[in-house]
């Protein structure tokens, strides 16, 4: 899961403090996929995909032997293979879907919300990335097990790279860090950029992400694509960390129109390479950002989201987002990691 979205750089970011933590470690995954680890810890090859019949109803016993010599057992997601015996932690980042169940078909939400039962039972312990979360687990699955907030937070490098970023030239572009999925608002950030070029705004939306991940059913944000013309809209297809960087610090401001997050990472990545943010006004982005800098709109609101799109980008000489250090240390995977290990520990 290393190179998942969200629950990777979860993942990316907690990893090292783990391996430093001098408890015996055990890695599953692809040993060519897996960095530099530590002497207290063992890499076994295991190339089984998460949520695969194998890995719920065939795991190979010899690994399960060797993961039962532990004494406990941590997944960075919802998944557990069977026949663990050794007790059980996982993280569930959000549970957007019985939430939105318009994002899926009945029969996926009831495959997806067995997976969530079951890890809920299976568990001793359930970490999660936000009190928005938490509570939303604890609505749809019950309060007999504790859920534990463990935020998610930015790689390092990303505080490195904006602590050089600040003199950067910003240009006319707006950036869009998401999947097409409704719950991420690109649909409705689409219509406020349309009626925003047609009153005069000369910016350029990048959409972080491939236009080839559209499909059939996405013909209706494409033919709006195709209606703002020219090369106002753009996709930017598989970049780097490097390249994100950049592409976020040349920025003249990065929108988040979700309608749904466990956390919502990009605003926080955004402000620490000195871009401004305008975000939906859903509540975990009230949770975890309101203390920072942002702009918020009416979630859902194209009119209100033109607006401020507006409004903002008409500020000309607009300075650089320059975060103190208490909101800089707000969110860390150190902290996030020691809230783990307790946890985890003291079990």
């Amino acid at each position: 899961m290393l190179t998942a979205s969200g629950v990777g750089v979860y993942l990316r970011g907690l990893l090292p403090f783990l391996l430093e933590s001098g408890n015996r470690i055990l890695l599953l995954g692809d040993t060519k996929a897996l960095y530099k680890t530590t002497g207290n810890t063992t890499i076994l090859n295991c190339k089984i995909k998460p949520f695969s019949l194998k890995e719920t109803f065939f795991f190979p016993k010899n690994i399960l032997q060797i993961i039962d010599s532990f004494d406990l057992f941590y997944s960075p997601y919802f998944n557990i293979p069977r026949g663990i015996k050794i007790p059980v932690f996982t993280t569930i980042h959000d549970i957007v879907f019985p939430d939105m169940p318009e994002l899926i078909s009945k029969t996926g939400l009831a495959i997806r919300m067995r997976f969530f039962r079951r890890a809920y039972k299976k568990s001793e312990k359930i970490f999660t990335v936000s009190e928005f979360s938490k509570s939303r687990i604890e609505a749809h699955l019950g309060k007999s097990k504790p859920v534990v907030v463990t935020n998610s937070a930015i790689q390092p490098f990303f505080g490195e790279y904006g602590s050089n970023a600040r003199n950067i030239q910003k240009k006319e572009t707006i950036i869009f860090i998401g999947n097409i999925k409704k719950n991420k608002g690109l649909d409705y950030l689409l219509d406020a950029f349309l009626l925003a070029r047609n009153e005069g705004l000369p910016h350029k939306l990048i959409i972080i992400g491939s236009k080839d991940n559209f499909r059939t059913k996405d013909n209706a944000i494409l033919k709006k694509i195709e209606t703002v013309g020219g090369n106002a809209v753009s996709f930017t297809g598989f970049i780097s960390d490097g390249q994100l960087m950049e592409y976020l610090s040349e920025a003249a401001l990065l929108v988040q129109p979700s309608l749904y997050e466990g956390f919502g990472l990009p605003p926080l990545e955004a402000m620490v390479l000195g871009t401004p943010a305008l975000i939906s006004d859903i509540p975990v982005f009230r949770e975890i950002y309101g203390e920072f800098p942002v702009v918020f709109f009416r979630a859902g609101d194209t009119i209100d989201l033109k607006n401020k799109l507006m409004e903002l980008l008409s500020q000309k000489g607009m300075p650089a987002i320059s975060l103190p250090e208490h909101l800089l240390s707000k969110y860390t995977f150190r902290k996030t990691a020691s809230i783990v290990l307790q946890n985890l520990t003291t079990a």
